[in-house]
Order: structure tokens, then sequence, then C-alpha cells
């Protein structure tokens, strides 16, 4: 059988089009002349659908009033369509009732736009209560929120989105990112200020907001709303879903959101595959994203390609984001273009940016200029910066002014600055108050501090009250510090370990110790290598201990070079005995001395 000839099937449009037509003909029915109306207003044949929209409007049939006023509106005669619109919504329709609010909100009428509008959205119209809620969300009114909802759960895609920015705001947890001139190491900032997506994925939060926010973030999204897709990737990335995070980044990012593209080339990144990477940010950045055209900055700094690298900065800086600036300062640094530095620290300090004004001052505090630091400094330790506040700290114990120094560096201190809790540890300490000091030296030493792992592990040893778990933490914290390079608590744990019979353990720290420099160390090795036997040895690590001045190393050489016989040498570790002391060693020293002379003399 040959195939049937579809050549002239009808469209189905078509086919609805001449049913309305011929019942609205057949009939007279008003119904049915509103139907032919609308579908003519559908296709855009506006002088067909009017005659029939007024055919019906003059018998009364509301829905016809309503796409007339649609007709008109779309004619230019936004009056005459709202005349109609209060026919049909008097007549109790919802969607003309939504229409002529929409009317009264453009010409500034919001008390009739707001009655309007109600009674689209009382009726159920999902229209009108998205447009009743953006009317109260401007007026700060928290009646927006339930309005919002209604309009969510009726499908209404921007409705689902901003009902969740509602949620997610009210999220608990919701937050809006060392040392003195070349210690402080400034780090490339690709961050792109309020609108950011590291700022979007900083404030996803637990709770029950945030989970009925994600419930209408993923509605939206899976309506196509490309901000919902966005804001969906970072919450899901701020819990470590990277996979589905990625998933609805390149949903948004292909819907044209250039902070999801950025977010992609982050998540690329971090994967290992920068060169994707850095085609979404390129396509971000070519949209104007100054997040994504740091980011590129960042990328080619870090190949040693700088040329490439200052063009991106560039471009941030030209797409608004003052963090082009500071990464232009950090790359001009980095060259020893010093001047040129200074100029775009400047640039971004004056925008604002408090990394740069803390960076203006170390440079300007390493040319010699204390007093143009202080004012940047102190003006990005009140803007937030940590570092400063710490650098200000540094500053004025330098100038001796210790209760000033304290105040910086204790606000350092309280926002989590390692070594500012060291600083506020030790002026602690001095006044005597270990207690207080504990609390600062376990923030620090928790932080990394090799310097406050010991000695908060000395605190906790001097305690005559402690129990088996205080000498097990103790410990602890001198293994930290020793660890970490520190010869003082290298030498701490080798004590330790010794007095529990370890001599194995005892001798490695020991080392360690003395071949950093530790005359302590040194020392102590000696005496180890003396009770094992190896005095020949231990002479020669005493000898390095008593020519970095340790007293008590010299008296031992002076007692050894006595006993062979060597007098000479044994008066000159003698002498040194007696420089270097303590008094005890000292007094011993000298009695040696005048000993060993009465045998030269005699």
């Amino acid at each position: 059988m040959p195939a049937a000839d579809t050549s002239c099937a009808a469209d189905p449009a078509d086919l609805e089009l001449e049913t309305a037509r011929r019942r609205a003909m057949e009939t007279g029915d008003p119904a049915a002349f509103s139907r032919l109306g609308a579908l003519l207003l559908r296709r855009g044949d506006l002088d067909g659908a009017e005659r029939h929209l007024r055919a019906a409007t003059a018998e009364g049939d509301r829905s016809a009033a309503n796409n007339l006023g649609v007709l008109l509106h779309q004619r230019g005669y936004a009056d005459e369509a709202a005349a109609w619109w209060r026919v049909a919504a008097v007549a109790g329709s919802a969607a003309a009732a939504h229409a002529l609010g929409r009317y009264h909100r453009e010409r500034g009428d919001e008390p009739a736009a707001e009655y309007w509008l109600r009674q689209s959205a009382e009726s159920g119209h999902a229209l009108g209560a998205y447009a009743l809620a953006d009317l109260l969300e401007h007026r700060s009114d928290v009646g927006a929120e339930r309005w919002f909802r209604s309009a969510a759960e009726r499908g209404h895609r921007e409705a689902a989105y901003r009902l969740a920015r509602i949620l997610d705001g009210r999220s608990p947890g919701k937050v809006p990112a060392n040392g003195l001139a070349a210690s402080l190491g400034p780090q490339r900032n690709v961050a792109g200020g309020d609108t950011s997506v590291r700022d979007l994925r900083a404030a996803a939060a637990g709770g029950r907001e945030a989970a009925e926010a994600e419930q209408w973030y993923r509605q939206a999204a899976a309506r196509g709303h490309r901000r919902a897709a966005l804001h969906l990737g970072t919450l899901l990335e701020g819990r470590g879903e990277t996979e589905e995070a990625a998933h609805w980044y390149l949903t948004s990012a292909k819907d044209g959101e250039s902070r999801a593209a950025c977010a992609l080339g982050f998540l690329l990144r971090d994967a290992g595959d920068t060169e994707s990477a850095a085609v979404w940010w390129r396509r971000a950045a070519q949209d104007g994203d100054g997040n994504a055209a740091n980011a590129l900055g960042a990328m080619h700094a870090d190949r040693g390609e700088p040329q490439q690298a200052e063009r991106w900065y560039r471009a941030a800086l030209e797409a608004g984001d003052v963090n082009g600036a500071y990464n232009l300062a950090l790359l001009c640094a980095e060259q020893g273009r010093t001047a040129q530095a200074e100029q775009w620290y400047r640039r971004a300090a004056y925008a604002g940016h408090r990394e740069a004004a803390n960076a203006l001052a170390i440079l300007l505090l390493q040319g010699g200029d204390a007093a143009g630091a202080e004012p940047w400094f102190s003006k990005a330790a009140e803007a937030g910066s940590v570092d400063a506040a710490f650098n200000l700290g540094i500053l004025y114990t330098q100038r001796q002014d210790e209760r000033t120094a304290l105040k910086w560096y204790e606000r350092a201190a309280a926002a989590g600055h390692t070594d500012a809790a060291l600083q506020v540890a030790l002026v602690l300490q001095r006044e005597g108050e270990d207690a207080e000091a504990e609390r600062h030296l376990r923030v620090a030493a928790e932080g990394g501090s090799a310097e406050a792992a010991f000695r908060l592990a000395s605190v906790l040893e001097r305690d005559p009250h402690r129990d088996e778990a205080a000498e097990t933490e103790c410990e602890r914290w001198y293994r930290k510090a020793a660890e970490d390079g520190h010869r003082r608590a290298q030498v701490r744990l080798g004590m330790l370990v010794a007095e529990r019979g370890d001599v194995v353990e005892a001798a490695r720290w020991y080392r360690e110790a003395a071949e950093a420099g530790s005359r302590n160390g040194a020392f102590n090795l000696g005496l180890l290598l003396a009770r094992e036997g190896s005095e020949p040895e231990a002479a020669m690590w005493w000898a390095r201990a008593a020519e970095a001045g340790h007293g008590r190393a010299a008296l031992r050489l002076a007692l050894l070079a006595a006993r062979r016989g060597d007098l000479a040498e044994g008066q000159r570790w003698c002498a040194q005995a007696v420089e270097y002391g303590p008094a005890e060693v000292a007094e011993r020293a000298a009695r040696l001395r005048d000993a060993l002379q009465q045998e030269l003399s005699a």
C-alpha cells in the first residue's frame, strides 16, 4: 500500500482557529466570539481579534474584556486598555486585575496597584501574586514572602528564585576573606566583590531556611532560571558536592550567566583541568566578569607569563573590579617595579581595598616612611584587615608604646591571627598572667606557631597540680614544636624522653637541636654520649657548645683535659667557664683553674 499523502495535512493551530470561527458564526455565543478573538490575538491578527473581542465584551464576557485590554495595550492605547481591564477585573477576572495593578504601578499609583494586585493574588493568580510580592518587597514589607511563596507554589520560577533568596539571607551563619614588611607575603586576590561566586559560596549555610531555600532554587533552576542555577551550584559546592555543583554551573553558564562560567572555571582548575578552566574564565571575562579576568591573570602569572597576566588584570580593572589594581601591584612588586607597584596599591587602596592599603603601608615602611605607613595600616585595620591590625601592633611595639600595641594585637588575635595571639600571650606572661596567657597560647599553637606550642608546653609543665593528662598534653605540644624545628622544644623533648629511659629518641632530638645551632642540645647530647661511653664524640659536642658560650660544657672540657694531664688546655676551658657562668659553674671553674695553676707552678 502506498504511503499516505500528508502534504495537505492541516496545522493543529489552523484547525483550532477554524473550529472556533465556525462555532462563533453558527451559535453567536459571546464565549465563542471571545475564544475566537483570543486565538486571533495570539496569532497577531489584531484587527480580526478586536472585532470579535468587542462583540463578546458587548455581551458582558469578562475574558474578552481582559483580552481587549491586552490588545489595546499592544497598540499603545494604555488608558483605554486599563478601562477594559477594570471592567473585567470588577467582573472577577484575576488576569485583568493583575494587568490593571501593573498599569497603576507603572504610573506610580502604588495604593491602586496594591489593591488590584491583591485582588488578583487572592484569586489564585500566580502572576498577580508575584507582582504583589514584588511591590511589597520594594517597600520592605514582610508580607512579600507570603506572596512569593504563593506564586512559587503555582510554578512561577522568578518567584521561586526570589523566595529562595529571602530564605537564604535568613540562614544562620551568613557572612558578606603574617608579619610586618617582607614577612607578610600578600597573595593574589581573584575575588570579585560583593556579587562574586566566592562570596555566595562563603554565605552557604545550614538550617531549615537553607534547606527550604535549596528546594526553591532547585525548582527555579529546573525551569531554566540561570541565577537560581548559579546559587544552587554555590550551595552545593559549599558543602562539597562538586559534581552536582558543576552541573548547575554549566547549566547557568550556557544560559549566559558569567558568574557561573567563572565558578565552573574554578571547579575545573581545582580538579586539575586548567585548560578547560581557562576556556570558561575567558568566556566570563569577555562578558565583563572581573573575577574571571583576575583568575586568568593569576593563571598566566603562575605560568611565568607576566604580559598576559597584566593584560587580564587590566581587563578586570576595566570591568570595575578593584582586585585588578591590587593584582597589578603584586605583579609589579614581583618584578621589582616598586614605583609602579606603589601606584597600583594606591589606586586599589583609595578604592577601599583593605589588603592593598596594608601592602602599601608595608611598601612605605620598607622605604623608611613609617609616618606615611601608619595611616594606611590604620585604614586597612579599621576596614577589617587582620594583618594590618597585627602590623600596627608591631609598629607601636617598635615605638615602645606597649599599651597601643597590645590593643591592636588583641584585635588581630580576636580575629584568629596566630602571631598576634602569641604577642598577646607574651605580654600576659610578662605580667605574670599565665592562666590568661595559656588561652592565647592555645590559639596560636593550634594556628601552627611553634613558639606558642613550646611556651604552652612550658606553662603546662610548670603547673604543680598537673595530672597525667596534662603531662601527656605537655609532651604533645613539645613534640609539635620540635617537629616544626623549634630548637628549645627539641632539647626539652629530649630531656622528657631521656627521663623515661628512651636514650635513642633523646639522642635524636638533642642531635637535631645541636645541628641547628642549639648549645644546650649539643651539651645534653655530649652528656648522653659520655654516659654511653662515647667520650671522644661527647667532647666534640661539648666543644661546639662551649664555643657558643655554654659554661657547663666548658667546665666539662676542662675536667676532661685535667684528667688526661693537659693542664694548659684545662686552664683555657676553665677561663671560658668562669666567663660564661652561671655563678655555680664559674665558682667551680675558678677553683679548678687555681688547682691547675698550682700544678703548673709546682
